[in-house]
């Protein structure tokens, strides 16, 4: 029997192919092909050392060694939680199409709009604030950027849970609680986390590290909302093919297990960190992240010393 969703799909596909211009296309793909290089030449930076950087300079911060237009720096925070979401940019861009704009555009307005009402009510997270400014805030109250932290996790979790399920994931009855589970797994790495650099703080704290459990309600109301939307914004099966073939669009996770997994080490926060070495065997689980890979992702003159 056909399916229906696979006939919608391939309707949208005809449709936008009949809409395009080859010229625009060509330099589209020449724009991706080009990004994809510069990625693929600097994983190692990007994956490892940024988010080291990253720990060092966020515990540096909440530590007091670092002095004031450093401390916390909003730009270098942005800067780097740019670089480090560019994997995952640059893998799904051949994937984004128009209807991936709306799904993800719908993404973004609910993350800024469930911050804000959390923010001013205390629903559905649990009462807290923010202790520092990430950035220009939206009406005073919430990050501008926010979207730039909290999307790229539903889709990191997504991915992910794609890869593993393998062929399980054709079944919306298992894919989506799993990525739903994998997005609540994310926070429960990253919240405790966060709390304990300062960047943000419940009242009262909560018995996880901090964090109270109405953190993580709220996170599995957001989480099936996102993964919903997500899971709509894509063809599966093409989404599928293009992470497989793509090396490095999970170089995105990899960088928040380094980054969060070790503030959580030096805080001793071990569970939070024992989930994060959960998302490492997921990540292994893909057979993309190995020895081979590390060689090859390691700038030109460290691999050839390794070779040699």
């Amino acid at each position: 029997m056909a399916d229906p969703d696979a006939a919608t799909d391939a309707d949208i596909d005809s449709d936008a192919v009949a809409d395009s211009d080859p010229e625009i296309d060509e330099r589209r793909a020449a724009l991706e092909r080009r990004l994809e290089a510069l990625i693929r030449e600097n994983r190692f930076t990007i994956a490892v050392v940024f988010p080291i950087v990253g720990a060092v300079t966020l515990v540096a911060s909440a530590e007091g060694l670092l002095p004031g237009p450093l401390a916390y720096n909003p730009l270098l925070i942005l800067f780097g939680t740019l670089v480090m979401r560019s994997p995952l940019v640059v893998g799904l861009l051949p994937r984004v199409d128009r209807r991936a704009l709306v799904c993800l555009g719908l993404v973004t307005a609910y993350t800024y709009a469930i911050e804000l009402v959390g923010v001013r009510t205390g629903w559905p997270y649990g009462t807290f604030e923010y202790g520092i400014r990430l950035g220009p805030m939206l009406f005073g109250e919430i990050p501008l950027a926010l979207p730039l932290f909290f999307v790229p996790l539903v889709l990191n979790a997504f991915l992910l849970t794609l890869l593993v399920l393998d062929g399980w994931s054709a079944r919306p009855l298992v894919r989506i609680p799993t990525a739903i589970a994998a997005v609540v797994a994310v926070d429960l790495v990253l919240d405790p986390a966060a709390v304990a650099i300062g960047f943000w703080a419940y009242v009262p704290p909560g018995g996880y590290y901090g964090v109270p459990a109405s953190n993580y309600v709220g996170w599995l109301l957001s989480g099936t909302v996102a993964v919903l939307l997500v899971d709509r914004a894509f063809d599966r099966a093409a989404l599928l093919e293009r992470v497989r073939t793509c090396e490095f669009v999970l170089d995105d996770l990899v960088s928040f297990v380094v980054l969060w997994g070790a503030i959580n080490v030096l805080y001793g926060n071990w569970l939070a960190a024992g989930v994060a070495g959960l998302f490492c065997l997921g990540l292994f689980r893909t057979d993309r992240y190995d020895r081979e890979m590390l060689r090859t992702a390691l700038p030109a003159s460290l691999g050839r010393n390794r070779d040699s």
